[in-house]
């Protein structure tokens, strides 16, 4: 892989849930923000049916708080939710809008999102609701730069994106070199997300975060995470 571009000052992460950029991309913003750099979260859902055993009611404000807490071990300032319905997304011109809108809002270098492939490596499902939005994403980018296809849109076209990154691809084409404070706070912020780890399994929270982290690094030396990069 090559080695990620950094020559830039602003990112945004895109993606569908609470917990989203804690697998894996948190290593990435943890590492950036150390740089200096600025790096906002815009979250479709509050991931209220993320949790079988509670009502979406009590999941999503709950939700919402965990992801707050866990943004602050990476140095992320800009968290914001679009109240979209979790489970339920649907790649479409409402999404198109709802992401070019957050981009004209944020103005940023670089936008990041989460692998859109039916799958996870070829085995696990992926769900729709990262389908639907890594596919917008893509698209929005182009509609935040264009006038004429949301002229709704009540702020100024956005034309300084750079690069697409997407998580978790299968074909990952660009790595960025991770060091051990930035798996220490990618461990704490996914640690945040108490009571949804606790609801997926009866293991410890933290040995269930550092699992998780461990899994995306594998055994590269030095530590690297990879996103498949769109010009």
């Amino acid at each position: 892989m090559e080695v990620f571009d950094e020559n830039w000052q602003r990112a945004l992460v895109l993606m569908a849930h609470p917990d989203d950029p804690e697998y894996g991309t948190a290593l990435a913003v943890s590492r950036w923000t150390r740089q200096g750099k600025e790096v906002a979260y815009v979250l479709a859902t509050a991931g209220e049916a993320g949790i079988e055993t509670m009502a979406p009611a009590q999941a999503g404000p709950l939700r919402e708080i965990e992801q707050r807490r866990a943004i602050t071990h990476v140095g992320v300032q800009e968290l914001e939710f679009l109240g979209l319905p979790d489970g339920r997304l649907e790649y479409g011109i409402e999404l198109r809008r709802a992401f070019a809108a957050a981009i004209r809002r944020h103005r940023p270098d670089v936008v990041i999102t989460l692998n859109f492939e039916r799958t996870f490596g070829g085995v696990y499902r992926n769900s729709a609701d990262h389908q639907a939005v890594g596919r917008a994403v893509l698209d929005a980018v182009s509609d935040a730069a264009n006038s004429w296809i949301f002229p709704e849109l009540t702020d100024p076209p956005h034309t300084e994106v750079q690069m697409i990154a997407v998580f978790a691809d299968g074909a990952p084409t660009h790595c960025v070199q991770i060091e051990q404070q930035d798996i220490d706070a990618a461990i704490a912020a996914l640690s945040e997300h108490r009571e949804y780890l606790a609801a997926l399994s009866p293991d410890s929270i933290e040995d269930q975060a550092r699992a998780q982290v461990e899994m995306v690094l594998g055994e590269h030396l030095p530590a690297r995470v990879g996103f498949r990069v769109y010009r």
